[in-house]
């Protein structure tokens, strides 16, 4: 795919699959909800969660986007980066409202401000600084 055609993708997906590194060399993959900051992928989670330990000892991460039921339809990005905490509580909040406009779509803010800023008191939230990213789309195999 090309650049354009990744930031699409990405903007198109509601989630993506994220690999954290524990303590002992294995990953730890979740699930996310996720945005995009100037084109970044960008996810809160809780503070005390397994995730944000292993990013505060190691912040290299891998971000898998994915769609397609048949071999035919498979399209993917796969992104090797590092999270970088959003340091400020402001940021924080930007980042947890656009992941839930993208989640709740049609909701206006006000009503979506309330939960953000109650449960982003407990949570820290990253972007990543992709250092690589490989994509397919087996669409244009035909």
């Amino acid at each position: 795919m090309s650049d354009d055609d990744v930031t699409s993708f990405l903007e198109g997906s509601r989630k993506l699959q994220l690999a954290t590194i524990n303590p002992d060399g294995t990953p730890h993959l979740v699930t996310m909800f996720h945005a995009l900051s100037e084109g970044r992928i960008a996810f809160w989670t809780y503070a005390k969660s397994q995730k944000a330990r292993n990013l505060e000892r190691d912040p290299r991460v891998s971000c898998l986007a994915e769609a397609g039921d048949e071999y035919t339809e498979l399209r993917g990005v796969l992104v090797y980066g590092t999270a970088r905490p959003v340091g400020s509580r402001d940021g924080v909040l930007a980042v947890g409202m656009a992941i839930a406009r993208r989640m709740t779509p049609g909701v206006p803010d006000e009503l979506l401000l309330p939960y953000v800023e109650k449960t982003g008191l407990k949570r820290l939230a990253y972007v990543v600084e992709s250092t690589k990213v490989v994509s397919w789309d087996h669409r244009r195999l035909t």
